[in-house]
């Protein structure tokens, strides 16, 4: 399948889960288009569409959880930041994404 038609398929499915979950996508279309493209030649590689920003350790178990969208899994941390690490979804509520701070988890109580 050619990367662009996987792209598409991709942000269907995604949105349909992440609106759910209280997301959508970034209001920058330039970032959403590279991320969805990082993700469709990890897929390839790999098997799953992983966050391209998150380091797989090669631990099936551990890099499940960073299968995009990874929302669910770091719910808490996600939702302290409003946006998920790379920036591919933002709360709903956002409009104006480049000022979201990263947070390290380890900051999150």
């Amino acid at each position: 399948m050619e990367i662009e038609a996987r792209k598409r398929e991709l942000r269907e499915w995604f949105g349909r889960v992440v609106d759910v979950l209280g997301y959508k996508f970034s209001p920058d279309e330039e970032l959403v288009d590279f991320l969805l493209e990082q993700e469709v030649l990890l897929e390839r590689k790999t098997g799953a569409p992983y966050c391209p920003c998150q380091g797989r350790t090669g631990n099936r178990e551990e890099d499940m959880l960073i299968v995009c969208p990874c929302i669910p899994f770091h719910r808490k941390h996600f939702d302290v930041m409003k946006r998920c690490w790379c920036g591919l979804f933002v709360h709903k509520d956002v409009a104006d994404p480049s000022a979201l701070p990263q947070i390290p988890l380890t900051e999150i109580t």
